[in-house]
């Protein structure tokens, strides 16, 4: 059997996003002031940054965005998945077989100790391992199965979530891997909707 191994960097793919977000917001929200006669070819932006100021953001409910999140461990997933307005579609641990699995290894962990770290995690995958071949199934089998391990994740969420989850996760006080990750999900998110999200500064 392969022994388990160390991920690869985490991964965030834009997976969807609601086709012209920044239009649909401006119409939803000039519905609110019925001022459809001010909407123009670069009205959006403006109007958006308007609406934030002002703290009228539900109109950016409206908007979602999908995201795919690969080779992130379970301890940040256990993290995202606190937050409530969000569709998650994540890797089963009752039904995927962990007994390659890879994982991470923290950030804060001196590089001296990085073999002794992936010598826990073989001796945790020997245990998984047994357990299975003593006829536990996955489900109780991952029991022993450690945050390092790698998981994948699908979140979807609206704008207005994904303004609250990157302000909280991407403070020098958030753990570093969620950290991490909502700073590739505010570049995508920037690039694709800069009105929205211009307003939030990386720390």
């Amino acid at each position: 059997m392969d022994a388990a191994i160390q991920s690869a960097e985490v991964k965030v793919s834009l997976l969807a996003i609601t086709p012209d977000a920044q239009k649909l917001i401006e119409e939803a929200g000039r519905t609110c002031y019925l001022s459809f006669e001010k909407i123009g070819a670069d009205s959006a932006e403006d109007f958006i940054t308007r609406l934030i100021k002002m703290g009228h953001d539900s109109p950016l409910e409206h908007s979602c965005a999908t995201f795919r999140i690969e080779n992130c461990s379970r301890a940040m997933t256990h993290q995202l998945v606190r937050h409530r307005l969000m569709s998650v579609s994540q890797q089963s641990q009752r039904y995927v077989d962990e007994k390659n699995f890879s994982f991470v290894i923290p950030s804060g962990l001196p590089a001296e100790d990085a073999v002794e770290f992936a010598a826990d995690m073989e001796t945790i995958r020997q245990m998984y391992v047994k357990w299975r071949s003593k006829g536990l199934k996955r489900e109780d089998a991952r029991f022993v199965l450690p945050n390092a391990c790698t998981s994948e994740i699908v979140v979807t969420a609206n704008f207005r979530e994904w303004r609250h989850i990157i302000q909280l996760r991407i403070s020098p006080k958030a753990q570093w891997e969620i950290r991490a990750v909502c700073r590739q999900i505010l570049s995508i998110l920037k690039h694709h909707a800069p009105a929205c999200f211009a307003d939030i500064q990386l720390e």
